[in-house]
């Protein structure tokens, strides 16, 4: 695998509400968003399988975001990995690895897209997620 190679993409629309406090699909300017409310922890979940271009070493997702009217101030992003593969998690229950988090400063203007980095090293970090799994 190559350095910077995408090994999976996730959408907003993509996201699967939790059973409390989820993000809610929106749109800004006909580009799907999530909304993530200031005051509260919201959440969103996604599902995709570790592309076959996976050769270990960790991960890094790339959140891209913006903000409704903050110019200033920082966000905290907390990403969390769930391995699902054959027969190592029972889907009645949540098995995520601890969360990473990343704190990163909001853009300046209003709208404008910030972009920030949480990595995972290889193993418990990513619940030991392998190729192939979702």
């Amino acid at each position: 695998m190559a350095s910077g190679d995408t090994l999976f993409t996730l959408h907003p629309y993509n996201s699967t509400p939790t059973a409390a406090n989820y993000a809610t699909l929106d749109y800004r300017n006909q580009h799907p968003v999530l909304d993530f409310d200031a005051d509260t922890d919201e959440h969103a979940v996604f599902e995709d399988f570790l592309a076959r271009n996976y050769a270990g070493g960790g991960l890094t997702v790339y959140v891209h975001y913006s903000m409704t009217t903050a110019t200033a101030a920082a966000v905290v992003w907390n990403v969390a990995l769930e391995r699902i593969g054959d027969e190592v998690q029972d889907v009645d229950a949540d098995g995520f690895a601890a969360a990473q988090a990343v704190t990163d400063t909001v853009p300046g203007t209003c709208g404008h897209v910030g972009v920030a980095a949480v990595t995972f090293t290889h193993g418990a970090q990513m619940d030991s997620v392998a190729v192939g799994e979702l």
